[in-house]
């Protein structure tokens, strides 16, 4: 199978999505391709219930509403989505940019930018939890109602394992909070609130044991001190972070830091017609935020645009004039 179209998009998250949106502004067709199932990154697959509280505009707006909204503005674009779909191949030419996908399709596209955020990317294995994934063990919360009335444990001193922690309070039975250490990672403000909480919070030690028959029942907790605790688990979400891969991605000869992906100003990587944003980016100053990565989508669109099109213009003039 073949596609054509003016701008590929690697990576459905919100940098992708809003790069999609403003791909049709400029009049351009375009495609995203994601290897996820669904739109919106990592924010679908880990976090959709979780407050996002940097993007201007929204005080305060759930990861799962703001999907919405992306997918919503999108879809002015018309966009073709290949979801469930990796990239693993990009060859550039003078005019276009061939990108082959895991499953044989090629879309031979005008400009590509990367808004793969952290690339593929996999949850750190809880080593007391091999077998139990499906049976009371997972990674992330992708709603909070199904833990209603459930003993839940988290493992976990990062932002993740404390939001959830926070949003499962006064849903949950019970929530403890296992950390290895007596520091925490997340937000300060988060952590007073859960520690102020019903969580019980339990450093210094390690799941070391999840018990149970054919569901889990319980967990067994171990302190650095080596005292054994028990605690009712109908869950446990292990918290722990994420490796991340660029994949393919690695081999296409882009300028990367480390695992970011190296742009100038205009959003351009080393390699003609191929253009970054997000996450994924690496210059001077970078801050990694939602909102950075939408201002960076509308700085590659419009810069591809002129390479699409040489008689066009940067600057396409303000989306809320009239035409």
């Amino acid at each position: 199978m073949s596609h054509q179209t003016d701008l590929l998009i690697i990576g459905a998250g919100p940098s992708g999505l809003f790069a999609a949106y403003y791909a049709g502004f400029r009049g351009l067709s375009v495609a995203v391709v994601d290897s996820l199932p669904e739109l919106g990154g990592q924010i679908s697959a880990l976090y959709p219930e979780k407050a996002i509280l940097d993007v201007a505009g929204h005080p305060n707006i759930a990861g799962r509403a703001l999907v919405a909204n992306l997918v919503e503005q999108a879809a002015t674009a018309s966009p073709t989505y290949f979801l469930e779909r990796t990239a693993t191949e990009l060859d550039v030419g003078d005019e276009s940019v061939a990108v082959g996908l895991d499953d044989g399709t090629q879309i031979v596209a005008k400009c590509v930018i990367i808004t793969a955020g952290i690339g593929k990317f996999t949850p750190r294995a809880l080593p007391a939890g091999e077998g139990w994934e499906g049976r009371g063990l997972t990674f992330f919360v992708p709603s909070f109602a199904e833990y209603a009335g459930k003993d839940v444990v988290i493992v976990g001193g990062g932002d993740s394992a404390f939001d959830w922690a926070h949003h499962l309070t006064p849903i949950a039975r019970s929530v403890t909070l296992v950390h290895r250490r007596d520091a925490f990672r997340a937000h300060q403000a988060t952590v007073d609130s859960v520690l102020a909480s019903d969580v019980e919070v339990i450093t210094k030690a390690q799941v070391t044991a999840l018990k149970g028959e054919a569901v889990l029942e319980s967990v067994d907790i171990t302190t650095q001190a080596g005292e054994v605790l028990t605690r009712p688990a109908d869950a446990v979400i292990a918290a722990l972070g994420f490796i991340a891969d660029l994949g393919a991605m690695a081999d296409w000869g882009l300028n990367l830091d480390k695992r970011h992906i190296v742009v100038d100003t205009d959003m351009r990587t080393n390699l003609p017609r191929v253009f970054a944003a997000g996450d994924i980016t690496e210059y001077p100053g970078k801050v990694r935020l939602i909102a950075v990565g939408f201002g960076e989508a509308a700085t590659a669109v419009n810069n591809a645009a002129v390479v699409i099109d040489p008689a066009a213009h940067v600057f396409p003039g303000h989306s809320s004039e009239g035409s």
